[in-house]
């Protein structure tokens, strides 16, 4: 984590965690003979006077004891709204920009964070919630990159201890009190009650769950790399995937090559999710010629020898009306579907189709509609914009005209086209947002299940309505 040569800053914020780090940094760093550069400050501007009481508070801390410090006062509301971002993560980007420019001016090797034993509980509980993978369930690592986190072996009682045997006092950020934000609930709703109620050292066997975790991930880190050279060939923006080669290694190892080669092609994984890695692995089951589209304007298709992979150019693709280029969002049935650069959330949920249900039970909000489940194929629903040869069904009997022809007859203007973002099945429209769905996918006397699906705006603190 730390040698002697190093150089290294820390965030303190003027929290009890960040307080105890830099205590013991500096306690470390006259033991070990590291150089504690600087302490990195950030004034999100949020909370008006207590924001400036925490600016000071670090200010005093830091001049008694020499280290230098770094204060980035930020307007962080319009950060995050200029970035389309929630507040949380406005947060956590500006912040490691922060780090990232004071590590360069003091040449430092090393980046502190104050996270500890509570802050991984919560990652992780998050991360199983939302889904996660052996990876999430990981946690937070004690050493990533420059990064380091030389508290994550301490509780939250243990750092109040330390500080307090000490006699030292820190800030208290009003909002860590409040339940609006996922990670709060999880501190003030969830743990409180696994220690109570179910095991009073939860926080601790979570951790070592969580290291454990970190063992299974390493182990198939290793056995995904083996398999992703023996069976899948990428170059720039495109990548083969070989399926009589993958179907000689188990379905875990199956699947991890896939989301590997997706990340080969589009360069990172966010908004790349299990459902997109699912897709691709039954693509692999179809016949030659079959293909789907995926985020960053990657392109899969079933070609003779397995799956190729390609990011396609600006021209194979739509583009939103804030500029972020999007060939299809594969929607998550059920569950949510995050559609980055505007800035809406796409909510499925599917049901059966009760008896004697009417017409007048249909929902007729603009921005939720119910369609015939049975009749739609799961693995290929997604959300774009328009393509060559959409088509969208304008009765009951089937007749289908096509997406330009519609968009003539509803006088659209041409210079909006473009941005009106649709749910689609292959070249099929089920529904143009905010203007009508397709016929042929309404619910019927033969409708067995309901597919409800719900267009929602993603708000600035990350909740949506």
């Amino acid at each position: 984590m730390i040698t002697a040569e190093d150089r290294v800053i820390a965030g303190v914020s003027g929290g009890a965690d960040s307080v105890c780090l830099f205590f013991v940094l500096l306690e470390l760093s006259r033991e070990m003979g590291f150089e504690f550069s600087a302490v990195v400050h950030v004034n999100h501007g949020l909370r008006g006077e207590s924001s400036d009481s925490d600016e000071q508070f670090v200010r005093e801390l830091c001049g008694k004891y020499h280290i230098p410090l770094e204060i980035f006062n930020v307007d962080l509301e319009s950060i995050a709204k200029k970035r389309k971002q929630s507040l949380e993560e406005a947060g956590r980007v500006v912040r490691r920009e922060a780090f990232e420019t004071t590590r360069k001016k003091y040449g430092a090797d090393k980046i502190a964070l104050a996270h500890h034993q509570n802050d991984n509980a919560e990652t992780l509980l998050w991360n199983l919630c939302r889904g996660a993978g052996p990876k999430g369930m990981g946690g937070i690592r004690p050493v990533n990159g420059v990064f380091i986190r030389p508290l994550l072996c301490m509780s939250r009682k243990e750092i109040e201890e330390f500080l307090l045997a000490r006699n030292q006092g820190y800030c208290n950020d009003e909002t860590n009190d409040e339940t609006v934000y996922t990670r709060n609930k999880m501190r003030h709703l969830v743990i409180p009650v696994l220690e109570e109620q179910v095991n009073a050292r939860a926080v601790q066997h979570i951790n070592e769950a969580a290291c454990r975790m970190w063992e299974v991930e390493e182990y198939m880190e290793d056995r995904t790399r083996e398999a992703y050279e023996a069976c899948a060939e990428c170059g720039e923006g495109i990548c083969l995937i070989f399926k009589e080669r993958l179907e000689a290694f188990p379905p875990v190892i199956r699947k991890r090559v896939v989301r590997k080669s997706l990340e080969e092609v589009s360069g990172q994984l966010k908004d790349l999710g299990q459902v997109h890695v699912e897709s691709v692995a039954e693509l692999l089951k179809k016949q030659p010629g079959r293909s789907l589209n995926l985020p960053y304007g990657i392109k899969a298709k079933r070609v003779y020898e397995g799956v190729r992979l390609e990011r396609c150019g600006r021209a194979e693709t739509e583009v939103l009306q804030n500029g972020q280029e999007i060939s299809g969002i594969q929607l998550q049935i059920p569950g949510d579907t995050h559609v980055p650069g505007a800035n809406i959330i796409i909510r499925c949920t599917v049901f059966p189709k009760k008896d004697g249900i009417s017409e007048k039970d249909i929902p007729q909000k603009g921005y939720t509609k119910w369609f015939d489940y049975d009749i739609i194929t799961k693995s290929a629903v997604c959300i774009r914009t328009r393509k060559a040869g959409d088509t969208i069904a304008i009765d009951r009997d089937g007749h289908r005209k096509k997406i330009k022809s519609w968009f003539v007859n509803e006088k659209i203007p041409a210079e909006a086209r473009d941005k009106i973002l649709m749910i689609a099945e292959e070249d099929r429209i089920l529904w143009i947002l905010g203007y009508r769905m397709g016929s042929d996918y309404q619910i019927s006397g033969n409708t067995k299940h309901i597919l409800q699906i719900k267009v929602m705006e993603e708000k600035e603190n990350g909740r949506d309505n």
